[in-house]
């Protein structure tokens, strides 16, 4: 082979040197491409289904249903979210019962003192029951507890002989004083839930204030939440 013939070689050898390396290098792109989809696919298939579940379990949070118990419970335990808007009823430790509310109508801060139109938080008891209401059925809230008389003390609300009073009554689980610049005849009645306008009690509709009083006898446990 001449010389001028051998250097005429060199040019397409380095093209197909190049056609070949580009290829390898564009098969590596694609796959490593393909590879990164399939993971970013994957990922976003468990966001998605982990999404999914927590709008699942909301919602079940939110579910409004009762269940019947075969057996009338023997204990029984009411809890209020506030910021849900719900009321929970609890028989013998199992959730038989979720309800729409309406609260007070300053729903979002707890009660303090008379006319304040606010639904206390804490933990109270059933201390009255009554048929005779506008409201279908009143049932009374031990409000103030004694945390309530405590802050009303430390604040010059209340003065000490109030104190005292509210706190011996709620230590004979009786119904505390409902005449003090605390307030009181806080409780659970009918008349309706699609709005907060109550002067701080908590409103069911007239169908369920009828089931709720069958389950929640005198020092039925209920606790408020914000």
């Amino acid at each position: 082979m001449s010389v001028s013939k051998k250097y005429k070689s060199f040019p397409l050898m380095f093209l197909i040197f190049g056609v070949v390396l580009i290829t390898l290098i564009s098969g590596s792109s694609i796959r490593k491409h393909i590879k990164t989809m399939g993971k970013s696919n994957q990922e976003s298939g468990k966001v998605s289904f982990e999404a999914s579940k927590e709008d699942k379990s909301k919602n079940e949070d939110t579910k409004i249903f009762f269940s019947k118990p075969e057996i009338k419970p023997s204990q029984t335990l009411v809890k209020v979210y506030k910021d849900k808007r719900i009321l929970e009823l609890y028989g013998d430790e199992k959730l038989i019962g979720r309800f729409k509310i309406g609260l007070g109508r300053d729903p979002w801060s707890d009660k303090e003192k008379e006319g304040d139109n606010r639904t206390p938080e804490g933990t109270y008891y059933i201390c009255t029951k009554t048929s005779e209401t506008k409201y279908t059925y009143y049932m009374g809230l031990s409000y103030p507890n004694i945390k309530d008389a405590q802050r009303g003390l430390e604040k010059g609300i209340i003065n000490q002989d109030t104190y005292n009073r509210i706190k011996k009554a709620i230590d004979a689980k009786q119904q505390p004083p409902w005449n003090t610049t605390l307030g009181g005849a806080v409780g659970i009645h009918g008349g309706g839930n699609k709005d907060n306008w109550t002067y701080g009690c908590i409103a069911m509709s007239n169908e369920d204030i009828n089931i709720l009083k069958q389950y929640t006898p005198f020092k039925t446990p209920v606790e408020i939440y914000k």
